[in-house]
């Protein structure tokens, strides 16, 4: 058995939504809407949960998308958002309206994201020179080498 990992998590309002797992196996965790917001067309708005969390040293969170709103037209605007571990302001959705019609409104109680708790491993960067990096089969090629862009 795996062990539990606990994220502190406090409300800053009362009636705010603690996240939930929509199964046993969802990896994220799921994010409410703390009031009724309405995002205009192609405008980006950040969505205010009533939320705190404090994330262990050691882990980020990762707030990304949810599906069901990303086909309607709800997008993050910078696809996946990082939490750091020592960040203790309340949590923010930012979201931009891209589908039909002039605005959004999102609802309070409205399942708006999703937080996933991340591993973030020891890294250390030492400067080699580019030889020193190695070839691979892709080499230098960028966007769209690996096939259709």
């Amino acid at each position: 058995m795996k062990g539990i990992l606990q994220v502190l998590v406090a409300r800053t309002e009362d009636n705010a939504r603690l996240p939930t797992r929509g199964s046993e196996y969802a990896a994220g965790w799921d994010l409410y809407a703390l009031e009724d917001t309405v995002v205009p067309f192609r405008k980006s708005v950040k969505l205010r949960t009533g939320i705190i969390v404090a994330i262990p040293d050691g882990y980020e969170g990762q707030v990304r998308a949810r599906s069901s709103l990303g086909s309607k037209g709800l997008i993050l605007p910078h696809s996946i958002g990082t939490i750091d571990s020592d960040y203790r302001g309340e949590l923010f959705v930012l979201m931009t309206w891209i589908g039909e019609g002039d605005s959004y409104t999102v609802r309070a109680g409205e399942r708006i994201a999703q937080l996933l708790i991340s591993p973030i491993p020891e890294v250390r960067f030492d400067e080699v020179s580019v030889e020193d990096l190695g070839d691979t089969k892709r080499g230098a090629g960028g966007f769209g080498s690996t096939g259709r862009f």
